[in-house]
This record gives C-alpha cells, sequence and structure tokens, in this order.
C-alpha cells in the first residue's frame, strides 16, 4: 500500500500531469494513481478502526458543504461539491491509515520534504532562466511559482513551510557517518530560500510563528517573544515585501476587505453559510483567510465541525508533548521521546500551515487533508503504542467546539474591526 500512496502523493505534490505536455495528453494520472493506492488498502492488511474523530468531522463537514448548496437554491451543486471532497476524503483515509506506523509516517515525511525540494529547483530555474521546465514563468515582480495548486507564489510557500521542519527533523536523527544530518539540513536550507525567492509575507510570518512556538515550549514565553519581536524587525530590514507589511497598503487592507465582506455573508446565512465555493459569487474578491472562507460558505455549523476538526489535530501533539517523559527502561524513554520528536514536528508544521492559511483561502486544499492524515494517523499509533493516551471524544466535546467556534467568529469580526481602524 505504501508504496502505491507514496506514488500518489508525489504526483499530487510534483503534478507532472500538469506539464504543458502530458497536460495536452488527457491522462488522468491523478484519479488512476489515487484508485490504485485506495485498491491497494482495501486489499492489503494495513487496516485500522475507524476511531480517531477525524474520520467523523471530515465526512460532516463534507455533508453540510452539500448542505449548504442545496440551501442556497443549487440541488446539483451538492452531487458537484461530493466529487471535489473525495480526494480530500481518501486523502485523508489513506494517509491516516498508513501512518500508524512509525515507518509509514516518517516515509510520507520525506515525501513531502523532498517534493518541496523539485519546486524549489523549478523555483531557482525560473529565477535564473526567466521559466521552470513546466513552462511557467516567474510572476510580474519577480516571485517564483509552479503550476496547479501551487500556481501562486504564496501557495507554494506554504508547502515549503510545512516541509522544513520535517526536514529539521529527519537531519537531527543523524545516521550514515553523518551524511544523513548534512543531506537533510540541506533540503532545509533549500527550502528557506524557497521561501525567500516566494517573498510571501504570510510565509515570513509563519516561519516566525513556527520558531515562536519551538521557542515558547523549549525556552517559555518570554524568550520566544522577546526573540519573535527581534525576528520581526529583522525581517522587516531584508528587501522582501515585509517592508510593506502595513495594514493600509493596499494588498493588505485588500484582505480586510475581503474577510469583512465574509463575515457579512455569515451574519446574513448564519446557519450553512452561502455555500461552499460561492464567496467570490457575492464579492469580487477571494477570502484570503481560510477560517472566513469556511464561516461564510458554510454557517456555523460547518465553521464548528471543520474547526473541530482542524482543533484535534493540534490537540493530539500537544497531549504526546504534555505526558511524562521520564520512564525507568532506557529502550522505552528512547521510543518515547522519538514520539515526542514527531509530535514537536507535526505540532510546528500544522502552526506554519495554519499561520500562512490566516492570510490565504485554503480550507479544501488537498496539502491540508494530508497534514491532518498524518497527524491523525500518527496520533493512532500512538495510542497503539503507549497505553493510557487520551481517547478523544466529538460526543463529549461537542458543546466545548461549539463554544470554540462561537467566539472564534467573534473574534474574527473584532480584529477586522481593529485593522480598519488601522488602516484609516
Amino acid at each position: 500500500m505504501i508504496l502505491f500512496l507514496l506514488t500518489w502523493l508525489g504526483l499530487v505534490l510534483i503534478r507532472p500531469q500538469e506539464y504543458p505536455a502530458l497536460a495536452d495528453m488527457g491522462l488522468p494520472l491523478l484519479p488512476i494513481a489515487m484508485l490504485a493506492a485506495l485498491a491497494a488498502w482495501m486489499l492489503g492488511n494495513q487496516r485500522r478502526p475507524l476511531t480517531q474523530p477525524t474520520y467523523l468531522l471530515l465526512a460532516a463537514f463534507v455533508v453540510v458543504g452539500m448542505l449548504s448548496m442545496v440551501a442556497n437554491g443549487w440541488v446539483g451543486g451538492a452531487r458537484i461539491r461530493f466529487f471535489q471532497f473525495l480526494p480530500a476524503l481518501i486523502t485523508l483515509l489513506l494517509v491516516t491509515q498508513a501512518c500508524h506506523l512509525p515507518r509509514n509516517c516518517l516515509r510520507i515525511m520525506w515525501m513531502i520534504a523532498l517534493c518541496a525540494v523539485v519546486l524549489t529547483i523549478h523555483g531557482i530555474e525560473q529565477v535564473k532562466l526567466g521559466q521552470g521546465w513546466t513552462g511557467m514563468p516567474t510572476v510580474q515582480d519577480g516571485r517564483i511559482q509552479y503550476v496547479g495548486i501551487f500556481s501562486d507564489p504564496n501557495d507554494l510557500a506554504m508547502l515549503f513551510i510545512i516541509a522544513i521542519p520535517m526536514a529539521l527533523f529527519m537531519g537531527a536523527r543523524g545516521g550514515a557517518l553523518g551524511l544523513r544530518r548534512l543531506f537533510w539540513w540541506g533540503v532545509a536550507g533549500l527550502l528557506l530560500y524557497g521561501v525567500y525567492l516566494t517573498d510571501s509575507r504570510g510565509a515570513f510570518l509563519a516561519m516566525l510563528a513556527m520558531a515562536g512556538v519551538w521557542l515558547w515550549l523549549r525556552r517559555g514565553l518570554l524568550v520566544a517573544g522577546s526573540l519573535g519581536a527581534l525576528g520581526l524587525a529583522g525581517m522587516m530590514m531584508l528587501p522582501t515585501r515585509m517592508q510593506e507589511l502595513d495594514a493600509g497598503e493596499s494588498s493588505a487592507y485588500g484582505r480586510i476587505e475581503a474577510w469583512y465582506d465574509g463575515i457579512q455573508m455569515f451574519i446574513a446565512n448564519p446557519v450553512l453559510g452561502v455555500g461552499v465555493g460561492n464567496f467570490t459569487s457575492h464579492t469580487l474578491l477571494t477570502a484570503h483567510n481560510s477560517f472566513v472562507l469556511v464561516l461564510a460558505e458554510t454557517g456555523i455549523i460547518g465553521y464548528t465541525i471543520w474547526l473541530a476538526m482542524v482543533g484535534y489535530c493540534f490537540l493530539m501533539p500537544i497531549i504526546v508533548l504534555r505526558q511524562p517523559a521520564g520512564m525507568d527502561d532506557p529502550d522505552h524513554q528512547a521510543l518515547w521521546t522519538e514520539e515526542r520528536k514527531v509530535a514537536m514536528t507535526l505540532l510546528i508544521a500544522m502552526v506554519g500551515f495554519f499561520a500562512c492559511a490566516f492570510f490565504l483561502s485554503r480550507s479544501y486544499v488537498i496539502l491540508l487533508y494530508i497534514l491532518l492524515g498524518l497527524v491523525t494517523g500518527w496520533y493512532g499509533g500512538v495510542q497503539e503504542r503507549w497505553s493510557g493516551m487520551p481517547v478523544l471524544s466529538v460526543r463529549r466535546d461537542w458543546f466545548k467546539w461549539s463554544v470554540v467556534a462561537l467566539c472564534s467568529a467573534v473574534g474574527l469580526w473584532l480584529v477586522v474591526k481593529v485593522l480598519f481602524v488601522m488602516a484609516g
């Protein structure tokens, strides 16, 4: 199964099927690879019980997305949305099932990091030659881009952001006389350079957020806050778009307007929203915020479900990091230390993704569901390997998530109000 899954993930991330030569041939490489991976799982012996809340919540979110279309007068849109969400459902299922085994979790992180390096090398070629081997040039202001779901520099940067902590984790494992460490550190360095070439302000802020969370957990909030402030000041001095970081700047102000429009859509359609994919039917702007997008398009019901799904995937590594580290058996201690390192890696990757997603409309992109599947599967494996790990339950937590969703919706509204004042 894992070979078919890695092949599919490689096609999802590198996307050779969207290179001009192959795109003209119309070969359905992604559907074929997806069905092959699904068949391998169904015929294999790696099936695990579907007990994690992520499964239920994603299925429920798909149903709500379909209902949002019906509620807005397009019954046929429910079927269209189901097939649009189907790859995300299959992705989460297969990645989660595979990642119960630690070696498969490492293989998927390995695949994500190396695919990100391929896209970085493409970006370097773009800068040197004007266009990469895909035929894609740099955007007008010299920022690199790729094809398909990574055709926007910000989306490309998001992939680099989640891959960096994975590369650093694998580098920290050492081995092969230090060559493995050097290789993965080189990968991390290339990815950092890739982030620089995208010149994505959201990605720069995500890097600060990742470093800040890591320092917070290792050195405390005071150290993290102090170094974070210095890091932000340093970034704003670099020759990048971070020098334009201001609420009144045209791009930033456009995002604030989009967030305001999205909140107004939610207020007008609070239960099921305006329908998945209908945001731009109500305004000329895209949402430029994954939280606002879900809130506007699926209402408070869909937003609560989506937020709970994401929230559980933040809680899973946090639970492991909070467990006592001391054990009498040195072998068990070494294994538990490795689990905690994976937990830190996945938590930092989640922080990076959602720091970027706060400025991008990427609530439904398949990269998110690869990451959620990775976290969910790994935690399921931790529960199998270590007795006494907490069991997460939607039935027990539904009221808590409802309160969190309502409070965060109010928080988004307040943030927009404050930013409008600052921009004014």
